[in-house]
């Protein structure tokens, strides 16, 4: 067997990981500007990458599979299943990330030059039979649902459990001013204004600073019932000065972990006995988005509370906010 792929095969998150950091790995994008680039990928893009790779590699494993002998079936079945988080089953691979785990994936077949290249075999057997890669139904919460939310989100006045104020404020930023996962963990003190406005809403000014390199600089609202907890959550940070400036770090100051943040939501979703198909911060951001048009917020303005950089996309949802009113929606 090839050498390169033997070490593919014994440590595949390591070999990916310094093959995502080449201008190589740029040059098997799909794009013709990604051919001749001279430069590799930028960190944060190579750190997504790297996350959604060390799931799939992972889940590989724990079924025995080593990287090079995987098949369509494996690459299907993982799509199927979702992924594992310690031995928590993660089920959050909506279409679009389907299409990019297969797309990532085959880059690196197609760089260990193995045929048939099975991620391509999936792409093809997937879209033969119409799986994946299609919009799904936009989940958001409904009125009902969001006074479960807020009742099961984590409390305790134990000075020890601070970790549980913080992980209630973040969910509630989340909620209440529909920022993003990345966002919400790069989010930093100074961001949030302590002057609220006359209808005791605060604004958040995000900046690119500590987050993904996707998101932009923008204002969003943080709305009225999330602002007590939040602004508590901030006295408090400062008294236990916890050291950096993010407004939701680690005990050591450092970002938290995604999945993190990922598994909070999921677990209060679950406690407050939500069923939704994704359980992750997008939905808090979708019931944001929903509950703003509800107020009246204008398209424009939604636009860049969201940081979108396409107008049209906030039409999903007004789309979803019918759902909601839909009295068939559990």
């Amino acid at each position: 067997m090839n050498s390169v792929i033997e070490q593919w095969d014994a440590d595949p998150i390591s070999c990916f990981g310094k093959f995502v950091e080449t201008i190589e790995f740029v040059r098997t994008g799909s794009r013709p500007a990604d051919q001749t680039r001279e430069t590799p990928m930028r960190a944060e893009g190579a750190k997504v990458y790297k996350f959604m790779f060390g799931k799939f590699a992972r889940w590989l494993a724990s079924r025995g599979v080593p990287f090079s002998k995987a098949t369509h079936y494996d690459l299907l079945m993982f799509l199927e299943l979702g992924s594992v988080v310690g031995n928590t089953q993660v089920q959050d691979l909506n279409s679009k990330i389907s299409y990019r785990y297969l797309r990532l994936i085959e880059r690196c077949y197609h760089h260990l030059k193995i045929a048939p290249n099975p991620a391509r075999h999936a792409i093809f057997g997937a879209l033969k039979q119409q799986r994946y890669f299609k919009d799904t139904a936009m989940v958001a919460l409904n009125a009902g649902e969001i006074e479960r939310f807020m009742a099961a989100l984590p409390y305790s006045l134990a000075p020890a459990e601070w970790r549980r104020r913080r992980d209630r404020a973040i969910q509630l930023t989340m909620l209440f001013a529909g920022v993003r996962v990345s966002e919400v963990l790069g989010l930093l003190v100074d961001e949030i204004s302590l002057q609220a406005e006359l209808d005791g809403s605060h604004k958040i000014e995000l900046t690119p600073q500590q987050k993904h390199s996707t998101s932009y600089e923008h204002t969003t609202i943080l709305r009225p019932p999330a602002v007590k907890d939040v602004l508590a959550w901030l006295d408090e940070r400062s008294r236990l000065q916890i050291p950096g400036s993010l407004a939701f770090p680690a005990p050591s100051g450092k970002r938290l972990n995604a999945t993190t943040v990922y598994l909070q939501v999921k677990s209060t979703l679950a406690s407050a006995k939500i069923d939704v198909k994704r359980s992750g911060g997008r939905t808090l951001r979708n019931t944001y988005a929903v509950q703003e048009i509800t107020l009246g917020t204008e398209k424009a303005t939604l636009t860049k509370q969201l940081g979108l950089a396409l107008e049209r996309s906030t039409d999903t949802y007004i789309n979803a906010k019918r759902q909601n009113e839909n009295p068939d929606h559990t």
